[in-house]
């Protein structure tokens, strides 16, 4: 095993420090192969050293100007420092490049549904989903996505869907309870917005939308 799939395996154990003495001590043997230089950034990044982490991509984009992962670790870099435009255009990059990964359309969508683009975010949810239909969190963001824009049947489908893959996810019975709110079916809302409460009893929005339904089938 060479000093990359070491710090590699250390890494995975959660032995940082030892990954970063063997991608140093790769880089230092190999300073021209540009996948120690991500491996590096990758790193860093795990450890929130985002700007070191943006010098190690670059580096190995310097190296190699069509390397995806490096464009795919420069993406989450910029996402987490809040610099949406720059992932969206840099994971967007990893996959003219070659990166045909769920993750890599899912962070696509989620950088612009941070831009509030969320039409365009929907045709990278949609493909991060027919990836991995087994994502919970690709198919809640592809089921808001699609009720953002007016889409409710297909939005309440991905949030059954949800559902099914995580049954306590609160966030998904209440947003079910506002697409059947959409749709008129006031005892099926309230019914979803109870659930949403009984799994997390401080979820205000759902409190509120369980309350303004019992009001409504009240009055009718």
């Amino acid at each position: 095993m060479d000093k990359n799939q070491l710090g590699i395996q250390s890494m995975q154990e959660g032995e940082l420090e030892q990954a970063a003495k063997y991608f140093t001590e790769a880089i230092s043997e190999d300073p021209s192969n540009p996948v120690l230089y991500v491996n590096f950034g990758n790193l860093l990044a795990s450890i929130n050293e985002f700007s070191k982490a943006e010098n190690f991509f670059c580096k190995a984009l310097e190296l190699d100007p069509k390397l995806a992962t490096a464009q795919y670790g420069k993406g989450n870099v910029y996402y987490e420092k809040g610099e949406f435009d720059k992932a969206a255009k840099s994971f967007t990059s990893a996959m003219n490049d070659g990166l045909e990964e769920a993750d890599a359309y899912f962070m696509t969508g989620m950088s612009l549904v941070q831009l509030s683009r969320e039409k365009l975010a929907l045709p990278y949810f949609m493909r991060a989903v027919e990836m991995n239909g087994e994502d919970a969190d690709a198919r809640f963001q592809y089921g808001l996505c699609l009720a953002s824009q007016g889409q409710i049947e297909h939005a309440a489908k991905e949030f059954r869907h949800v559902i099914e893959l995580v049954p306590n996810h609160a966030d998904a019975y209440y947003n079910l309870g506002v697409a059947y709110s959409f749709e008129e079916k006031g005892q099926e809302a309230y019914e979803m917005f109870s659930k949403a409460v009984s799994i997390q009893p401080d979820h205000v929005l759902a409190l509120n939308g369980k309350k303004l339904m019992a009001d409504a089938l009240e009055k009718s």
